[in-house]
């Protein structure tokens, strides 16, 4: 072989309208088809998720060639040009946030479409028993961008409560109340006349009140224990809102594709 064919054939291939030298490894492969962040690309790779050409593919230093080499992920052919999806789904009740569950139990994996969008995991969590907005992506960037303590983005819920609350007593709320893991941020909360379908389809009973309430931060059962701290246990909750994010009409159970415009909001929603 001359020296001209050596240097050649060592030349990294370059794909056509694309700066991109190949072979890349396979974590940057992913994240950049939208699959999931570089680091989380990494956990699918380390969980065996991952398949290159029919083999699966632990070891983080492996590459690809997106022309050539067929990658999947949990069984799902994964191409560069896709980008990363962002879903909405109307949680139902009794089913888990979490993609899945050692003891058997519902989670959201079995009502989001994780064959169509293979890494995609929810942002945030909703307790089992409360229903409403859940966004999912496949950004990892994004997803940790909007659930760190320095953005944490306003969430809006509709509660159904015990006991007839007046809005005098969500005066310690809108000032910010001290659960046992600490002080709460002040709240945005209001009693509710209307609006209360959600949490009421029948209508709202004797001696139960529906509250509205808004807070930025996302401690566990966090909403259901300052209710609860004012004497006002939460008997359902509904999320109707995340960041820019309305849940709208969409049915429960279902899901659906953010529009681009939404998908911009929440990367500019400010602090």
């Amino acid at each position: 072989m001359s020296n001209a064919e050596k240097t050649t054939s060592q030349t990294p291939k370059v794909h056509p309208d694309d700066e991109r030298i190949v072979p890349m490894r396979l974590q940057r492969f992913l994240a950049r088809a939208g699959v999931a962040s570089r680091r989380g690309s990494e956990t699918l790779m380390t969980e065996g998720r991952v398949r290159v050409n029919g083999e699966v593919k632990c070891e983080l230093g492996t590459k690809v060639d997106p022309a050539v080499d067929i990658v999947t992920v949990d069984g799902v052919p994964v191409v560069l040009g896709e980008g990363a999806a962002y879903l909405m789904l109307n949680k139902p009740a009794g089913v888990l946030t979490t993609m899945s569950d050692p003891h058997g139990r519902p989670t959201v994996a079995e009502v989001m479409p994780i064959r169509m969008y293979p890494g995609l995991f929810p942002v945030g969590r909703l307790d089992m028993d409360t229903t409403g907005l859940l966004l999912f992506t496949t950004d990892g960037d994004l997803g940790h961008q909007l659930l760190h303590p320095s953005r944490h983005v306003w969430k809006t819920y509709i509660a159904l409560v015990d006991g007839i609350c007046r809005d005098a007593d969500l005066e310690a709320l809108r000032r910010g109340i001290t659960l046992d893991d600490g002080p709460c941020q002040p709240a945005r909360c209001s009693v509710l006349a209307d609006g209360a379908g959600c949490v009421a389809p029948h209508g709202v009973k004797p001696g139960t009140t529906v509250v509205q309430i808004e807070i930025r931060e996302g401690r566990k059962n966090q909403v259901k224990r300052m209710l609860s701290k004012i004497g006002h246990p939460v008997l359902r909750l509904h999320r109707v809102r995340f960041g820019p994010l309305e849940l709208g009409d969409l049915p429960v159970g279902s899901w659906r594709a953010l529009t681009p415009s939404e998908v911009e909001a929440l990367r500019t929603s400010p602090v």
